[in-house]
């Protein structure tokens, strides 16, 4: 499947999940439920994803985790917060490279309308 591919669904599945439980609940609970209408739509999914650093050639685990991870390529990472912040397209944007993969989406289910809480991300490798 194409990034573009993966990034529709993933987008088509947070609206369907804000939709059925709207704004105010914590992160957790918009994580499981995606993770799921994911999996019913058939993306291989992986929930809270190890992500070590590799410095001076030496692998260090400093405990950073991808919130989910769809057919192995794009990243979503999930927030609940008033607004998004730049310090939140930055982490998005370090997850990516740390990762060496191309494509995030940063999801703010805290919003009345969920596409304006949605900021896609990409890195250049």
């Amino acid at each position: 499947m194409e990034l573009n591919e993966i990034s529709a669904q993933v987008v088509d599945a947070a609206m369907k999940v804000h939709s059925v439980l709207g704004p105010g609940l914590l992160e957790n609970a918009y994580e499981i439920c995606l993770k799921h209408e994911l999996e019913k739509r058939g993306l291989r999914v992986q929930q809270q994803v190890a992500l070590p650093a590799v410095y001076d050639g030496i692998r260090i685990d400093l405990g950073y985790r991808l919130d989910l991870l769809a057919e192995e390529e794009v990243i979503k990472e999930l927030k609940t917060v008033e607004r998004i912040l730049p310090i939140h397209e930055a982490q998005l944007l370090s997850y990516l490279k740390l990762s060496n993969r191309r494509l995030g989406l940063l999801i703010n289910f805290n919003v009345v309308h969920l596409r304006t809480g949605i900021k896609r991300m990409v890195n250049n490798l």
